[in-house]
């Protein structure tokens, strides 16, 4: 720095280039000797301020106003604030760089420092000033009234030494607090002038007063000597406050309001400003004021004072207090209230408990408790540590401890159980009164080939016989027809073959009528008398069509005498059963079996509840490409509508459309109409129930209650102990598994599939169905087959294009089928295949060891008398011994009196030489057995 820049700048900025880097070179020294030197620069932050800036003279007080506070020093240049010290000789790179940082360091903390004096100084001459004209303001109207010719002598102020010592001039945010009276006139508002009026007298009590607003100001002439004390610098690191930014001055009142206020403002200022100044009415009564000293605040403002705007003096706040102030809430103002209660020793207002109706199922969380009780869960935690359970806020609770809760605090319970989530259709009965006349439903069962399927073709008039793969029936359908009185009659064909036991159980459960086909020359066959005890468990009645009536070898009368083993006695032989000779092929009959059937249901009254939610029994399932989900349902009462919300097993949904049996979409389905239903979430199980629920909400609940409910049904296990678990083990081990995975046209088709294939297992080999389900074989399908080597069974149904990739890829192989029994069949040679020939022993020799003597250098010979059968070369033996088996070997060597024979039969002896073992001993028994193997047949 220069010698020049300690002159005067007369207010000036000085000229003068700044170095704003400061250069210098760093010597590094590393091992073995190496230096490198690094040159570095020192850049200096940015001063804040203005340097050389001198502060402008303080103006003159008025007359009236308070003696402002001494002028601080003026300031010095920034350049002077920075002392440079000069560099030791012996200073180093390092020392000098870090020297550097500190000065420049301390240049900036001094200049922030400036800069916040002169901040301060600032702020203390505008509150001056606004003061000074908010007094210019209010003088002409703060006249006094007129008084007598002697005014009255004004006291005299308390000398300036009685004051206590003047404090230092304080920070800017205390300084903004100390005055916050001070308002800014508007510069265009005169003075109010004197009315007309007024008497001449007043001229007088003016000049009269004219001494008592000289007198402070004459005697406050001292005081800035006085508070000449210079200005305490901040600390280090402080802040540098914002300066505030002035707001637009408010419009100018009328002059008499804005007449008082001036004068108001002017005594406010005056009193908080000096302390020591007296307001007019005061000097009158002679009266002294003694205002306190320092700064007042306005205790009834709102919000305690503004505490958050502390320093932040603005011209509406001036004016105006409490406008703009942030009003407090309710709730706030009741804590508030609350807490000075409290404050004060008041009780706190006891609030009335509100009883609570608390739903409790079988298992509850602690804090889900709590929740529905509206309580606190520690409370809870504390009452169950009293009772003597250690639980946590998370743990399950069962609901006998829930009740002791409720009821502890004071709420009622209320106990639900999860089965109550389920729909129970067995105690919803509907009233006489409601019940309507409805359509017979008719099962036709009976053996497979034996016409059933072509008797109802001919019923309907339709040739669906035709259709089917192998000319039987592998689905149950689901038909009505209307008769020529007009009566409307359902029929559910059932499939004959033995595989589809289910699905004529289900037919028989969900009718009214069983029509039993028997052919009259075939007679009683097995899937006839199965029909027949599947009926008697569903207590339906039975009508007997004796069918193929048409042919030369039927014998109608035979077939009528065979029933009688199964205790069925058909009308023609004094009993209660109806029969009829019918001919699917002719016709011959049938109008006599559609008026049995009539007459029958007749008899029966059947009626149903069509004005109600409907309830329904799923027929069969399955999963079309286009449609996705469909369910043939027969309805049992109530009427079944389009966009019904439905719950059919574990799956749930919406009735998106109905077909009839003729594929036409109909809108509603009266009772005992079958239909095909679209739009449920998946495929449900063939024989679920179907009901219609009020929501979706509802819909899914139960949806959900039910599939967990099968998911811990399958997943249940039965206790195990050691044993049990190492003998299931060892079980398995030697058993050998057949796996596959089914895929099927319809629900009733896997199941008859799956129930024929585990028909199949023994206990040596068993079927294992990895996975069984209803639609095309997807990619899905194929990935689980080949990481399991599963063949996959396709029942009427092929894999879409990206299955075809997979299995080309993974060489997964593919069966199709279309008739159940070439499934079954094919299944069971390649279980045949797997498990491999069985092999048979046959034993055709025993003989005595005699004596034992060796044989060469290591093996050992027996002496073999012949007991039984013969001995050969090389033929399989058991060596045993007290009847237990030593060793399992061959005949290495036989001879015979030194002689190599092939053969030594029964009352002979003989040496033989066994392979493998020498353990043999006088006394033990050989065994020789043949072994062949054979073809296994499974099923």
């Amino acid at each position: 720095m220069s010698e020049t820049d300690n002159k005067p700048t007369l207010g000036r900025k000085p000229l003068g280039l700044k170095r704003s880097v400061e250069a210098g070179e760093v010597k590094q020294t590393f091992s073995h000797g190496r230096t490198n030197k690094v040159v570095v620069e020192v850049k200096r932050r940015k001063l804040i301020g203005k340097p050389g800036e001198a502060a402008p003279d303080a103006p003159a007080a008025p007359a009236a106003a308070a003696p402002a506070p001494a002028a601080a020093p003026a300031p010095r240049p920034a350049e002077a604030l920075v002392a440079r010290r000069a560099p030791p000789s012996n200073e180093t790179p390092q020392e000098r760089v870090a020297r550097m940082q500190r000065d420049a360091e301390e240049a900036r903390q001094q200049m922030l420092e400036e800069a916040t004096r002169r901040e301060q100084e600032a702020r203390l001459r505008a509150i001056e000033e606004e003061r000074a004209r908010a007094q210019e303001a209010a003088a002409p109207a703060a006249a006094p009234e007129p008084v007598q010719s002697e005014p009255a002598q004004p006291e005299q102020p308390e000398p300036a030494a009685s004051e206590p010592a003047v404090a230092p001039a304080p920070a800017a945010e205390p300084v903004a607090d100390a005055t916050p009276a001070a308002v800014e006139a508007p510069a265009e508002t005169p003075a109010p002038a004197v009315s007309a009026e007024a008497p001449a007298a007043d001229a007088p009590a003016s000049s009269a007063d004219a001494p008592q607003a000289s007198a402070p100001a004459a005697a406050a002439a001292p005081e800035p000597a006085a508070v000449a004390t210079p200005v305490p610098a901040p600390r280090r690191f402080t802040p540098v406050a914002r300066p505030e930014i002035r707001r637009p001055e408010p419009a100018p009142a009328p002059a008499a309001n804005t007449a008082a206020a001036a004068a108001d403002t002017a005594d406010t200022a005056s009193s908080a400003g000096t302390g020591g100044a007296r307001k007019p009415d005061a000097a009158k009564k002679g009266t002294v004021a003694a205002p306190r000293p320092g700064p007042q605040t306005d205790r009834n403002a709102k919000g305690g004072g503004d505490r958050r705007r502390d320093g932040k003096l603005t011209v509406s706040r001036a004016l105006n207090d409490d406008e703009g102030a942030r009003a407090r809430s309710l709730a706030a103002l009741k804590r508030a209230r609350e807490k000075e209660r409290r404050s004060h020793g008041g009780k706190s207002q006891q609030r009335e408990k509100q009883v609570r109706d608390v739903v409790v199922p079988e298992a509850i969380t602690v804090a889900e408790l709590a929740n529905r009780m509206a309580e606190k869960a520690a409370d809870l935690v504390k009452s169950l540590f009293k009772m003597g359970m250690m639980v946590t806020v998370n743990q399950a609770i069962d609901q006998d401890t829930a009740e002791l809760l409720v009821e502890e605090f004071g709420h009622n319970i209320q106990r639900v159980s999860e089965s109550d989530v389920d729909i129970d259709a067995s105690t919803d009965v509907d009233a006489d009164a409601t019940l309507k006349t409805r359509p017979p439903v008719v099962t036709i069962m009976g053996h497979v080939d034996h016409g059933k399927t072509s008797l109802l073709d001919a019923l309907r008039g339709t040739d669906v016989v035709r259709g089917e793969a192998g000319g039987i029936t592998q689905h149950m359908g689901a038909y009505q027809i209307k008769t020529k009185g007009g009566d409307l009659v359902t029929f559910l064909d059932t499939p004959g073959h033995a595989a589809f036991t289910q699905m004529r159980m289900r037919g028989a459960n969900v009718t009214d009528i069983v029509v039993l086909v028997v052919a009259a020359d075939d007679g009683i066959m097995p899937q006839t008398v199965e029909a027949i005890n599947h009926t008697k468990a569903a207590g339906v009645p039975m009508i007997v069509a004796i069918n193929k009536i048409d042919k030369p070898e039927a014998n109608a009368q035979k077939v009528r005498e065979r029933l009688l083993e199964h205790s069925i006695v058909v009308e023609e032989m004094s009993g209660d059963v109806q029969d009829v000779e019918v001919s699917a092929k002719t016709g011959k009959g049938l109008d006599d079996l559609i008026e049995k059937i009539l007459l029958q249901a007749e008899l029966m009254e059947l009626k149903a509840n069509p004005d109600r939610e409907a309830e329904a029994t799923v027929i069969e399932a399955k999963l079309d490409k286009g449609k996705g989900p469909l369910a043939t349902v027969l309805v049992n009462r109530g009427t079944l509508r389009v966009g019904d919300i439905l719950v059919v097993g574990t799956e749930s949904g919406r009735v998106r459309a109905m077909l009839d049996d003729k594929g036409r979409q109909i809108k509603e389905a009266p009772p005992a109409m079958p239909v095909e239903v679209l739009g449920i979430g998946g495929v449900p199980m063939a024989g679920d129930m179907l009901s219609v629920v009020d929501s979706e909400q509802r819909a899914r609940e139960v949806s959900v209650y039910r599939q967990e409910q099968a998911t811990a049904k399958r997943t249940a296990t039965a206790p195990t102990n050691i044993d049990t678990m190492f003998s299931a083990l060892a079980a398995k081990a030697s058993v050998i598994e057949y796996p596959v995975v089914i895929k099927g046209d319809v629900q009733g088709s896997v199941e008859a599939i799956n129930a024929a294939l585990n028909n199949l297992s023994n206990d040596e080999i068993k079927v294992r169905i990895l996975s069984s389900g209803v639609g095309a074989i997807t990619e899905s399908d194929v990935t689980l087959a080949a990481a399991s080597g599963a063949p996959i069974v396709g029942f009427n149904v092929r894999p879409n294009a990206k299955a075809r990739e997979q299995l080309q890829k993974t060489k997964t192989p593919m069966m199709y089928y279309d008739i159940i029994y070439e499934l079954t069949a094919e299944v069971a040679k390649q279980m045949a295949g797997i498990w491999g020939p069985e092999r048979i022993e046959t034993v055709v020799g025993r003989a005595e060891v005699k004596q034992v003597f060796p044989a060469g250098k290591k093996d050992k010979a027996a002496g073999l008398l012949v007991v039984e059968g013969f001995i050969r070369k090389g033929i399989n033996a058991r060596l045993t011994r007290n009847d237990v088996i030593v060793s399992r070997t061959t005949i290495q060597s036989l001879r015979r009196f030194k002689d190599d024979v092939d053969e030594v039969r029964a009352g002979m002896e003989c040496g033989v030489v066994l392979a493998d073992t020498n353990d043999i001993k006088p006394g033990d028994h050989l065994e020789v057995f043949e072994v062949s193997e054979r073809e296994r047949t499974v099923g």
